[in-house]
């Protein structure tokens, strides 16, 4: 049997095998258990991806999506964490300064490694909203900012034909390395310069990713290269995630935003836009018919390991490490290990 960990606007969350002791043995014979959380096995996947068909509908917009992020992890015994996430949709531009936090491999790798696919009502909001909006199914879709590809590989479950473009050889080429569906294409291009022909894109698309662009150049942009009829979708997340681990819950949210908030102090000004639920870039976007989305919250199952690779793998985590190293370095395994400990003593 299975039991409820959470239950938000009426959806249940039902993992099996509930047992409320953790069973997790320290690492050695100190009481160290950031190993022993490390190696643990990750929970099982959630419900896969919905084959929606191809969406429909007209008119160009953007929208503000919040989803809330619950990595679920399932240690050395069965109990599960959640962390809850929020998020939001709009369009901005690209310096190069700041482009640079994602350009190393060793970033781009932890990058593949640790972030996570757009969630399902994400998804499914994104997907409903072409259905109503688009007449004919999309055929050529871009993911503008793809990163290592999360994102894009969700769109070439719905379309035809599917092209990540980002600005950093790395994070392309780690997201050409991935295994994916034939549809799928990866070109390096700033998304201000997208080498797309006028009115040819059905659906342009970014996920958490437009806070870097020029807003005002890729604007400009997105309105060259998008059909007439066609779409804009750009999502984030918000600052506001919280992790669920059954009693744990409190503790492990606090520990969490501790992390955040320390690691906002080395924050790039572009990350404003991220904090203000992408507001201004939505209020930026010159398409007449456009909504803004802020109440989707989804469920991600992470293992701890999977928490703490997330933060490793955001742009003020890197600003630290280039500012300071030896700190940076204690803070993971130290938030690791507080984690840990919650976990352990419940």
């Amino acid at each position: 049997m299975g039991r409820i960990l959470r239950a938000e606007a009426g959806v249940g969350v039902v993992w099996p095998g509930g047992e409320d002791t953790l069973g997790l043995p320290p690492a050695n014979g100190h009481g160290d258990v950031s190993e022993a959380l490390r190696d643990a096995p990750a929970a099982p996947a959630g419900p896969g991806w919905p084959r929606a068909p191809p969406a429909a509908g007209a008119g160009i917009t953007g929208g503000g999506a919040s989803f809330a992020f619950l990595p679920a992890p399932e240690l050395r015994a069965r109990r599960r964490c959640e962390l809850l996430v929020a998020g939001a949709v709009a369009v901005p531009g690209h310096p190069s300064m700041a482009t640079q936090l994602f350009e190393g491999k060793e970033h781009a790798a932890v990058y593949q490694k640790y972030r996570f696919a757009p969630g399902e009502e994400l998804q499914q909001t994104i997907l409903t909203y072409l259905r109503e909006k688009r007449a004919n199914p999309a055929e050529l879709v871009v993911d503008v900012g793809c990163g290592s590809g999360q994102g894009t590989r969700f769109l070439a479950e719905h379309f035809k034909k599917v092209v990540g473009t980002d600005i950093s050889e790395a994070q392309i080429q780690e997201a050409r390395d991935a295994p994916s569906p034939p549809n799928i294409s990866y070109l390096v291009c700033p998304a201000e310069e997208l080498p797309f022909e006028d009115a040819s894109v059905d659906l342009l698309a970014s996920f958490t990713a437009a806070h870097w662009f020029d807003i005002e150049k890729f604007m400009r942009e997105a309105n060259r290269v998008v059909k007439p009829g066609g779409c804009v979708i750009i999502s984030t997340y918000t600052r506001d995630m919280s992790l669920r681990y059954g009693n744990c819950s409190e503790k492990l949210t606090e520990v969490f935003r501790e992390a955040w908030d320390l690691l906002l102090k080395y924050m790039h000004s572009r990350v404003k836009h991220v904090l203000e639920d992408y507001k201004e870039i939505f209020e930026a976007m010159p398409f007449p018919d456009k909504k803004r989305i802020t109440n989707i919250f989804d469920k991600i199952p992470m293992t701890v390991a999977g928490v703490i690779g997330y933060l490793e793998s955001v742009s003020p985590y890197q600003a630290f490490m280039k500012s300071d190293p030896k700190a940076a370095k204690s803070f993971l395994p130290e938030t690791e290990k507080r984690c840990g400990w919650i976990l352990v003593r419940g």
